[in-house]
């Protein structure tokens, strides 16, 4: 039987020998980046040990590099979050190794102001979620659960012609018009509703799958748009409800979250953020944010009229009337809509 001493000699020249065979990699990339800098990514071994090949790729994408390093143009990417994985061939193994890299916008949004063009009357009572404009009517979804309804509005009375309430579990969220029917949101159910136009009868039901929850609602044609107050804004299938892509709304310095209110107007998405009385305009193609408009002012003058919950009655509601180019804004328990102008800065 050989001394304990050289036993643990000899432990200890094994552990030494498999930590000096041990590969430690590195995968160099910038944590943030605007989408007009060039993207580098590399790959490096800690002891400086030989490496046989990389393979990168962006989101499951293989991009093609040369040797361990990759220099890449993204300005053709979406913004917000994206995997970079780098699979590393060496001594006959292989390992991936990744990292999560921030894609920015390349500038900050241009800054609005408003003028106000015409007001009109609206219910006090009616904890505005979603609100659209269509064929002359406005038409608005209402929240808090055992308030909750879609209504037909006229616009210069502000008189309710038409409501359906929801059920007292479900809490309303956003709404949009789409082939000739309405669809309605649910706060946290995870479940969406679709109703006649004309009748309001509900004619179906949706459930969501990885959005979170059900925000706002807009759609631009052809697609749903979506939001889970996330900085994510999810496009819907309105035949399947597949929520088939979705884009990250972001400055040239971070995301925005709590996106809300939704409306698409000129081929931007239009979003009001939770708690916030102000306007984001939004590419609906790669996320960035590419304007803001400050409302403060609207809800300043509401307050002197009437009693506000500085935490829940913020503005929340947009409508677009796109034949006679027409924006209709609105809050939460607020008793007035405004049409108006933005303004550049």
């Amino acid at each position: 039987m050989l001394p304990k001493t050289i036993v643990r000699c000899m432990l200890s020249l094994l552990l030494l020998n498999a930590c000096k065979s041990e590969y430690k990699f590195v995968l160099n990339a910038p944590k943030k980046i605007q989408t007009r800098q060039t993207l580098t990514l590399s790959v490096a071994e800690k002891m400086g040990k030989p490496i046989d090949s990389v393979h990168f790729s962006i989101d499951g994408e293989k991009i093609t590099g040369q040797n361990n390093s990759l220099q890449l143009d993204i300005g053709h990417y979406r913004l917000g979050k994206h995997q970079v994985k780098a699979l590393i061939f060496y001594e006959n193994k292989t390992k991936i190794v990744s990292k999560a890299v921030y894609f920015l916008a390349n500038e900050a949004p241009e800054l609005f102001t408003f003028k106000i063009r015409n007001t009109y009357p609206h219910d006090p009572k009616a904890y505005t979620q979603g609100l659209e404009y269509y064929q002359g009517y406005l038409y608005e979804g209402t929240g808090r659960k055992g308030a909750s309804s879609i209504r037909k509005v006229a616009l210069h009375s502000g008189k309710v012609l038409q409501q359906h309430n929801l059920d007292s579990a479900y809490f309303g969220e956003g709404i949009t018009i789409l082939n000739g029917k309405i669809h309605q949101l649910t706060w946290k159910s995870g479940r969406g509703f679709v109703y006649d136009l004309e009748t309001f009868t509900k004619q179906r039901e949706f459930s969501y799958q990885q959005s979170l929850e059900g925000w706002g609602m807009a759609n631009n044609g052809t697609q749903l748009i979506k939001t889970d107050g996330t900085e994510r804004i999810w496009f819907l299938n309105p035949e399947t409800f597949k929520e088939e892509a979705y884009i990250e709304a972001y400055t040239d310095k971070r995301k925005v979250e709590n996106l809300n209110e939704l409306e698409y107007v000129n081929g931007r998405i239009y979003a009001n953020v939770w708690q916030q009385n102000s306007i984001l305009m939004i590419d609906p193609n790669s996320g960035q944010v590419t304007g803001v408009a400050n409302l403060n002012a609207l809800k300043a003058a509401i307050a002197k009229t009437q009693q506000l919950d500085t935490h829940d009655d913020v503005l929340n509601g947009i409508a677009f009337d796109a034949k006679n180019n027409r924006l209709f804004v609105t809050g939460k328990h607020w008793n007035k809509l405004y049409e108006i102008e933005l303004i550049k800065k």
